[in-house]
């Protein structure tokens, strides 16, 4: 059962299950659930302790959406990582999505756009100075996921994935708020 602060999204269009999709942090007893929807809908794999240290290091920002009997349909992970700033000597921190994953009969419901926008606001407890993401150039329907959310593309990574397509970097700086 979700808490008050899960949040639910209701599926709507050609899906036939009413009941809302919730949103939740991701716990231990969910990365094997988290595994199987990578392994089934994304050619990039990672091992176990892969996602258990994501867990362990950043658990406000690793996320799930679940239907409604509670099986895990969505995730998204995020790390933050000290890098040197492009304009100054100074370091920054990048807050790096790592991976976010819908199952196919669950697209085009805003499921992975509730997961990202609110990972984000999750993500900000570690005071990233941006938002950052490689994307496959191919992935158009992730392309357009975060165009809608404002990032915009810095630059090309060449070869960056195993198999040797491109991948665009992309950024988002985030809003400061008072």
């Amino acid at each position: 059962m979700g808490t008050e602060k899960d949040t639910q999204i209701n599926s709507s269009g050609n899906f036939k299950d009413t009941n809302p999709i919730v949103v939740r942090k991701c716990t231990l007893e969910d990365l094997e659930g988290v595994i199987e929807v990578n392994e089934r809908e994304l050619p990039e794999d990672y091992p176990y302790f892969f996602y258990k240290s994501i867990l362990d290091h950043y658990p406000e920002s690793f996320l799930v959406a679940c239907n409604s009997n509670g099986k895990i349909i969505g995730y998204i992970m995020w790390r933050v990582e000290r890098t040197p700033a492009i304009t100054s000597l100074k370091l920054k921190n990048n807050g790096h999505l790592v991976s976010i994953a819908v199952s196919k009969n669950y697209r085009q419901l805003g499921v992975a756009s509730t997961l990202l926008s609110h990972s984000m606001k999750k993500i900000q407890k570690y005071k990233v100075d941006e938002f950052v993401l490689e994307v496959r150039i191919t992935n158009y329907e992730a392309i357009n996921l975060y165009k809608k959310h404002n990032y915009h593309t810095h630059s090309i990574k060449e070869k960056y994935y195993r198999d040797g397509e491109n991948a665009y970097y992309m950024i988002l700086k985030p809003k400061i708020s008072n």
